[in-house]
């Protein structure tokens, strides 16, 4: 069923971008007089094809879905009638063409601030900002922390929830430089931290940096009671089941479900001996052995089960962001903005060898992401439909040939020269730019391979 589910938001999220996409370039050349002669869904073989419109334009589904195009009436691709001469789009001013081009990566960045304006008017539940122990020897434990401060802004940018954090301090760990911290200390006094990001490694940031920091969630106190098992997972192999009370592992009694998980995590393919109750009965001790499993590239135990949540408890973690429209739109443009340029700064910093090339994301890792937030409710899955539409809008201006960055960097050299660059310059461009596209899609699934086989 989670695979089903995984391939279903796959397939919607590439679908809806790849048509918001396209739609951009159609609905602009159609405004410009450019006439259109196929918008397609996918490349290669057509599985569907009808033509629609004053223009019957071929409107298609194709059989591999990684993309899509429009195609334009083009003397450069093929003998133009002399009655739609006026409508090719080489015959167009190089800034309608330019605004053609453009007009794809605007619509993903108009999608994503459509999705996030919707979600911030209606609300997004998120997690209160407030940290745990930090372990000694991080940098938050050098820098002060205590487990119930609460973060209250970061640099001058205040922060509401957990996400908001995560977000704000993983573009200043790129840099590497200290940041001042607002917090709110346990007693309720306002007081400031000063964190110290200089010593994050590549890999901490391939990671969960926070962690490398010494910041961490406050933990949820859990009672020791299991709420569900894993079907097939080494609890219920054990005949261990949900409202079970785990009373001891071992020699050492047990008064919280984080002692559970330390435990079990510490101890993979190890045997553990566990006592439970069941309805407020003893029962016999059973063995357990924790399955080995790879977590960030660590070597944890997990037996395959969860915790029984108290919702009270929980609540009192949460809290919902919700603002009203002129000041959700303000927000949506300020995320779609810093979500893009962040996004730029990363492709640089993977240039030069500041940040590793295991960022960069195949199409494997992306469709277990889409399963992920689609799990997770509407609100889950529509950050990852605008977070994806940034990342294509931001993918398809770098000036690479074949990408639309490509050709608006060819307008941009005829808008000095004063005349379009040569047919070989664009041919060489579009060797390279394919060569440079191949390389990009080869590390990305190398990637995605290396995330799959070392879980």
């Amino acid at each position: 069923m989670t695979l089903l589910i995984t391939i279903l938001a796959f397939v919607v999220a590439l679908g809806c971008l790849i048509v918001v996409h396209e739609f951009g370039h159609y609905l602009v050349a159609r405004v410009c007089g450019v006439k259109v002669l196929r918008f397609s869904v996918g490349f290669g073989k057509p599985l569907w094809s009808r033509p629609l419109g004053r223009d019957r334009t071929e409107w298609v589904i194709a059989a591999f879905p990684l993309g899509g195009y429009v195609k334009m009436l083009d003397e450069h691709e093929g003998e133009v009638a002399p009655e739609d001469l006026p409508r090719a789009f080489n015959r167009q001013s190089v800034w309608r063409r330019l605004a053609i081009v453009v007009a794809g990566p605007a619509a993903n960045f108009l999608l994503a601030i459509a999705l996030y304006w919707a979600l911030f008017v209606n609300g997004l539940p998120g997690i209160k900002p407030v940290i745990g122990e930090p372990p000694p020897g991080t940098p938050a434990h050098f820098a002060g922390f205590a487990a119930g401060d609460t973060l209250v802004k970061i640099g001058d940018e205040p922060v509401v929830t957990w996400q908001d954090a995560r977000w704000m301090l993983l573009q200043r760990a790129v840099q590497k430089s200290a940041v001042t911290i607002e917090v709110r200390a346990g007693r309720g006094d306002l007081d400031w931290r000063k964190l110290d990001l200089s010593g994050l490694t590549p890999a901490d940031l391939d990671s969960d940096f926070l962690r490398a920091l010494g910041l961490t969630r406050q933990p949820l106190k859990l009672k020791p009671v299991i709420g569900s098992v894993v079907a097939g997972g080494a609890a219920q192999r054990a005949g261990l089941k949900a409202g079970d009370e785990v009373v001891a592992i071992g020699n050492q009694r047990i008064e919280t479900w984080d002692q559970v998980v330390k435990l079990v995590r510490a101890v993979p393919g190890v045997p553990l001996v566990i006592e439970v109750r069941r309805g407020g009965s003893p029962q016999p001790a059973v063995g357990v052995t924790p399955e080995a499993v790879f977590e960030n590239g660590i070597r944890i135990g997990r037996i395959g089960a969860a915790p029984q949540v108290d919702r009270s408890a929980l609540a009192d973690l949460m809290v919902e962001v919700r603002y009203g429209p002129l000041e959700s739109l303000a927000k949506a443009l300020h995320k779609t903005w810093d979500t893009s340029v962040f996004s730029l700064k990363m492709l640089g910093k993977m240039l030069v060898g500041e940040v590793s090339l295991k960022n960069l994301s195949g199409p494997i890792t992306i469709a277990d992401y889409a399963g992920q937030s689609a799990q997770g409710g509407a609100a889950s899955y529509l950050l990852f439909l605008a977070l994806i539409s940034i990342s294509l809008g931001v993918l398809n201006l770098l000036p690479i040939p074949l990408l639309d960055g490509g050709h608006l960097m060819y307008y941009t050299i005829e808008i000095f020269k004063g005349r379009p660059i040569s047919d070989r310059a664009i041919e060489i461009g579009q060797h390279v730019g394919m060569a440079l596209l191949f390389t990009l899609m080869a590390f990305a699934l190398y990637n995605d391979i290396t995330r799959l086989i070392s879980g």
